[in-house]
Formats: C-alpha cells, structure tokens, sequence
C-alpha cells in the first residue's frame, strides 16, 4: 500500500524538501509510518514507487504459460542469450570509445603543453591548459545540467536500488546514455579527478534497460518476441548482466565484474542469472582484446599503451615473510581509517554541494567549472615545486627522459638527462597515472616528497569533484590516493621488507577501496586480474579483510551513504535488532485503514478507489462465497491482490459489464493478454470515463494475483523484513491470527515505505530510545 499523502504533496511543492541546514536530511518527511516515497533522482525529488518483481499469477498469466508451446519457450531463451550477449557486444564498443577518445584528446592536450613548457611559454601554456579543461568540464557540465540530470556521478547507488526494487525515473533512458557517454569523455579527459568506472557501469545498464524495452519509450520496437521482456523481473536480471559488464569494460576483469554485480550491487540472485552475467562479460572481453589488438597496429592516433588499465606483474617474483606482514597490516589498518573518514567529510561535502546545486542550473554549472579552473591550477602548478633529479646512468638513453605521453620520467622543466618524477603522475593520463605508480623495479624513480603532495593534492581534489554535474566515477581517485600512500609506506619500509614499492601501492589502493566501499571478493578478484600474478593473493586478501572491518567500525560505504542523502528506499539484507520488538499487527494499526475491493465492483467504486488513494495494490475479498465442504455458509474470501496499473488497464479499454457477474475465462481473453498488463506509467487522470459508464461494472477476478505473500499478523517485522527483501516483494498482507464471523480475511498491507527503520521509527519514538539504550549498553 504505496501512499503519498496529498498533504505532503502539496508541501513538497510550496517547499523545497532540500532547502535545510547541512545537519539535516536532504529529504524532509512527515513523522508518520505512510512518509512520502519521495527521493532525489538526478537533481530533482521524484515520486518514487516499486518494482513488481513477483510473479503476478492472475488468470491471464496462468493461460498464457499453459498455452506457451516449445517453439515460443525456446524463443524466450534463445531471446535471454541474445540479449546478454548484445550487452556485452555493445557495452565493450562504446568502453572501447570512450578510452579512445580519452587517450586522443588528453594526450593531445598534454603534448601541447609540454611543448609550451618546454619552450619557456609558461603562461601560455597555462592558458591552453586550463581552457581547454573549461571548455571539456562545460561540455559535459551542460549535458548534464540541461538534457540529462540523471547522467551526473556515477549511478551506482541508483542501480543499487533498482535491483533492490525501486523504480528511479529516467535513469535509464536514451539521453542519459548519450550524455554519460559524452560527459564522461569530457570530464576525464579535462583532468577532473574523477574515473570513467562508475559511468561505466550505469552506461551497461543504460544499454540493457534500452535492449529490454526494445528502445525508448517513444520509439520502440514492437516485435512478437520482445513482449517476453515486457516485466520488471526480466529487465531485472538484463540490467544486472549491464552492471557486470560495465565492471568488465572498466577493469578488463570479467570474473570481477561478475562478482562486482553480485557483491555490490545485486539484491536477488540465482545460477541461471550468473551464467549470463559471465556471458555477458566474456563477450566484453572478446571486445576489448580485438580493439586493443587493432589499435597496437598505430590505428588509433595516441591510444597506444594507454588507456584500459592493466597492470600485468605475472613476471614479477613476490615474495614474502613473517616480517612483512606487519607493513602488509599497518596498510589495512590505514586504509580503513582514511575510508572511513573520506566517507565522512565527502558525506558533508555532498550536502554542501546540494545547497548549491538547487540555486539553479547556473550555479551548478559554476561550481563544475570553478572545481576544473582549480584542478588545472594545481596539476599545472604542483610540478613547478618538485625538484629536477638526474637519470641513472644504468638507464638507456632513450628511456630517461621519457619521450613521448607514457613514462616515469617526465623531463617537465628539467633540464636534458634530468625528470621531474610529479610531472609523471600529475602530466598523464588517468590510466597512465596508475601505470607509473604501480610501476615495479622502480625503487627510486619518485620521491617521499612528490609522493605526499600527489596524496595530499588527490585527497583534496577526490571530495571536491565528486558531487559536481558531471558524469564522475569513485574508483579512480580511490585508486590513486591509496597507491600513493602505498608507495609512500614502501619507501618507509625499503630496508625491512621485501616487497616491491609498487606492490605496496597495489595493496595501498585496494586497502582504500576496501575502506570507503566496503567491497572484498570482488575487489580482490579484480586487483587478481588487474596484476595477474596469483602469489599477491594471500596479502591483498589479508588487506582487505582489515580495511573493510575497520571502515566499517566508524561508518556504512560510501554508496549507502549516497543512497541515505538522496532518499532512495533500500531495504538492507539485514533487519535491526529492536525490529524483533515489533509485530506487523502493531505496525499496520500505524497506517490509515486498509482499502479493500469487491471480486466484481462498480466502475464508480474503482474510479473513486484510484482517484482519492495513493496504493499501488488492493486486496480483493468476495463475501457470501460458496464456500469447501466443511465450511459454514456465507463465508469470506480472500481472493488476491490486484494492482493499481491493472485497474487502470481495464478502464482505459473500458471492458465494462451491464450486470453483476463473474466473467468467463474466454471473455477476458478476447480483451486482454498478460502482455496488456505489463504496461506501466498511465495514471487515472488519463482516463475518461462517462456517467452511464460508472454504474456499470468490471470483474476484477481475471486480473487478481491469487497466490499473494500473506503472513500472520503475530510475525516480527524483522522477519517481515527479511522475507521481503530477499523474495522481492511490493506488497506484502497481513493476515488475522483468529477468523471471526464478519471480520476482515486481510488486516493490512505492508510495503517498501513501511518497512524502512527511518519511518519505523518516526512512528514508534520509543523503539529509537530502546535502541539508543543498546547501543550504550553495547559501548560500556
């Protein structure tokens, strides 16, 4: 029972819900149980429902699986196949692009300036520099601001809840897969320190939502076979394969991308569904290894080494022993402690920037491009600082200074057979940043210094860019800050260890992934395919189990966070404590009265139901039934739960009855077929109905889901909330301990909303002083 309360509506519109002070939340809401499903969705509060992930088994559904012959069954798998493998076919080329044109325009840029440098035009190298980062955040600023707000970060909260069973509006649509695709290339390629992953992962879902609705709404492809996906539960599973295979383009991990899908962002999950996954990702793969082959050839203008990250160590021999744990936990430990406090000021910076960004669309455009004027200031800058050091003689000649984009040894204002070691991480490419810090054999290359200022410079630029309108993704900034204290702490330990510095740059960004996402199997999976050498397991393994146990001590990840701030209704696979305190009887009696409906009801009745409520479903009970042998007459029957968009289905074809009767099943079969039903998104005010026609009536029994999940009025709501999530429910009623002659079969209907502890409680203040009490206990 979905509510929006008009109330609340109308105060949403007189009242901006972010308009508060930074400790409070992004979304106000109404100290009720029924709180307003509203959430931030790009840059706007959206009305936000769930997804029908249950099977709906109403007698058209029922007809049309008896009546599915062979042939069709094997459509709907060959369909299934074809369309993880298009997902991936397709999410491979577009990654293979945008590094394309990543590596051009910003190895472009780069060699313009060095050669300004290195002419002595410093201000006009300058100049070019920072104009050009302008002119590339604005492209993908105002595609974002003006076309696509949903383009803007990096989407994986919002396919999170998604896949947990919240619709987020337009997040998937046509525009916002142009404009990430377009704005991702122009945010990395002006230097932003942000990474193309994040967007990665929302572009293979962009693209499995589109091959799943047969193309936009507007435009659509109609045929026969693709009415099998026509369902939120099978979109579901295609935007899950999209999630992996977006993992897999960033990272060329197929098996992490996998289980990246499963770990982080995958709430329900099966084996069917992880054998398409890694179908899916093995096709990107194939992808990605044909245009890197290409491209090798000098094909591709400078994509040459660059671009696609892969740090292959397989040759480097690691070896390790007791004494080396010790530095190997120091960086667990670090990177917990930094993920946790990088969670927490991000957290807040995220809430200054909302205070922003709902001035309008000029002053989110100004922030994004006053963040580029300063990246470029500090990138352009920083290397001015750093000192000249000599090549070692031991080097050829034409590796020290390095000529051409990639390398460690940037000659940047040096003079001929000096580098300058920041210049090589700060004047690069992303990807090439990466390459030089996790270098191995390179135990002199860069220096205490440049290190510390390339930390201290990245942690700063990581809070400030992430949270600007632009496509953004977190791994990157991540990555780069944890190599760099990594590296940092080699140094420290180069006499006591035998570990390769750039091995403990390795380990230094996989303890802060760890530390601020939270994320394990899969991050260690794909730092195993990053490196491709199986002796780095065992400590990588080590590291982040300490940063993850550690983070998790202050605060939750960082996509939990972002899912919190904007509102989105993610139900976690664990219930709280002190929901066990609490029956579903207790928390349906906080809700207005469930709202009920007739087997065969009046059309003025419907129209009435769907006009002055706000539910999503209605239980359907038929009283004065026949009932079994053994029964007393006269009774009660539960017939199911109909939903909202099926009601709306049959009063826009009008299928109306002149008299009071229960339909056969031939005659809702001329009208209808399940796939009329799939539709979603029509609402009431849509549709006319005349005065004549609200005294006919409509069966709804056709249309009913006859096998709901029911359970007992006397379960916790723990346990509620458990079952819930883990079936994928949107509607779950509560059913009478005792049945008493003339009383109710169903006593309320719970749903996402309810179940939330937030809006829990709001409606029960005295479960948040039990809960407090525990906690203390707990500290003591």
């Amino acid at each position: 029972m979905e509510s929006e309360a008009s109330t609340g509506v109308a105060e949403a519109e007189e009242h901006d819900p972010e308009s508060n002070s930074l400790e409070q939340p992004l979304l106000k809401r109404s100290p009720t149980l029924s709180s307003n499903p509203l959430a931030l969705v790009g840059a706007k509060v959206s009305h936000i429902e769930s997804l029908d992930y249950e099977i709906n088994e109403n007698d058209l559904f029922k007809h049309d699986w008896r009546s599915r012959s062979k042939v069709q069954v094997l459509q709907y798998v060959f369909l299934k196949w074809t369309l993880a493998f298009l997902v991936g076919l397709l999410t491979g080329g577009i990654a293979s692009l945008i590094n394309l044109a990543i590596e051009n325009i910003a190895g472009l840029k780069l060699m313009v300036v060095t050669e300004l440098v290195d002419k002595g035009k410093y201000l006009t190298g300058f100049a070019y520099f920072a104009g050009v980062n302008l002119v590339l955040t604005a492209v993908g600023a105002v595609l974002c601001v003006v076309f696509a707000p949903t383009a803007a970060g990096p989407g994986i909260p919002e396919i999170k809840a998604y896949l947990n069973g919240v619709d987020t509006p337009n997040m998937f649509g046509a525009s916002t897969l142009i404009v990430k695709i377009i704005g991702s290339i122009g945010a990395v390629s002006a230097g932003l320190d942000l990474g193309k992953e994040g967007p990665l992962v929302h572009i293979g879902t962009c693209i499995a939502s589109l091959l799943g609705n047969g193309g936009t709404e507007e435009y659509r492809i109609k045929w026969k076979w693709l009415r099998y996906f026509n369902n939120d539960r099978d979109r579901r599973d295609l935007i899950t394969c999209g999630s992996a295979s977006g993992v897999c383009a960033a990272f060329r991990a197929p098996v992490g991308g996998v289980l990246f899908a499963l770990e982080e962002v995958a709430t329900w999950w099966r084996s069917a569904l992880l054998w398409r996954t890694f179908f899916s990702t093995a096709v990107v793969v194939v992808v990605l290894r044909a245009f890197m082959e290409f491209c090798n050839s000098g094909r591709c203008g400078l994509f040459g080494k660059g671009g696609l990250i892969l740090f292959d160590v397989s040759d480097v021999t690691v070896s390790y022993h007791a004494m080396d744990l010790l530095p190997v936990v120091v960086i667990g430990i670090i990177g917990g402690v930094l993920g946790g406090l990088y969670n927490y000021v991000l957290h807040k910076v995220l809430r200054l920037y909302n205070l922003i960004n709902e001035r309008g669309r000029i002053h989110k455009l100004l922030l994004a491009l006053s963040v580029s004027l300063f990246t470029s200031v500090c990138l352009y800058s920083l290397p001015f600082v750093a000192s000249c050091y000599p090549c070692d003689p031991s080097l050829p000649d034409d590796t020290c200074p390095t000529t051409g984009r990639t390398g460690n040894f940037k000659q940047f204002n040096c003079p001929p057979g000096y580098y300058n070691d920041l210049a090589s991480l700060l004047h690069s490419t992303s990807d090439d940043a990466v390459r030089n810090i996790f270098s191995t054999s390179t135990p002199t290359e860069f220096h205490p210094l440049s290190l510390l200022i390339f930390f201290v410079l990245y942690c700063v630029l990581g809070l400030i860019t992430f949270g600007i309108a632009v496509p953004s993704g977190l791994f990157l900034p991540i990555i780069l800050m944890g190599s760099a204290y990594g590296r940092l702490l080699g140094l420290a330990m180069s006499h006591y260890t035998n570990i390769d510095q750039g091995l403990y740059a390795v380990l230094g960004a996989a303890s802060l992934m760890a530390g601020s996402m939270r994320m394990t199997v899969s991050l260690c999976v794909i730092f195993l395919e990053l490196t491709n050498n199986l002796l780095l397991l065992p400590i990588t393994m080590i590291v982040l189990l300490i940063s993850k146990t550690v983070g998790d001590i202050f605060n939750p990840s960082i996509y939990e966070i972002i899912l919190h701030l904007k509102g989105l209704p993610f139900l976690e696979a664990h219930a709280e404590p002190w929901m066990r305190n609490l029956s579903v009887r207790e928390l349906a009696a906080a809700k207005p009265s469930v709202v009920t409906l007739r087997g065969v009801e009046k059309v003025a009745r419907v129209v009435e139901v769907l006009q002055n409520t706000t539910h999503n479903g209605f239980p359907v009970v038929d009283e004065g039934v026949v009932p079994p042998v053994g029964l007393p007459m006269g009774a009660t029957e539960l017939h199911g739960l109909v939903l909202r968009s099926h009601m709306i289905a049959v009063l826009r074809k009008k299928w109306f009855l002149q008299e009071k009767r229960r339909t056969e099943e031939w005659e809702v079969r001329e009208w209808f077929t399940s796939v009329d039903l799939a539709e979603r998104g029509k609402k009431i005010e849509q549709v006319e109905v005349t005065e004549e026609e609200m005294e006919m009536y409509v069966d709804l029994h056709p249309f009913t889901n006859t096998t709901p999940h029911t359970v007992v009025e006397s379960m916790s709501v723990a346990k509620a909330v458990v079952l819930f999530r883990q079936v994928g429910l949107r509607h779950l009623l509560i059913v009478p301990k005792y049945q008493a002659a003339g009383m109710s079969p169903v006593t309320g209907i719970l749903t996402r909303q309810d179940l939330r502890a937030h809006n829990i409680l709001a409606a029960f203040p005295h479960l948040a002083k039990s809960k407090r009490r525990e906690k203390g206990k707990m500290n003591q």
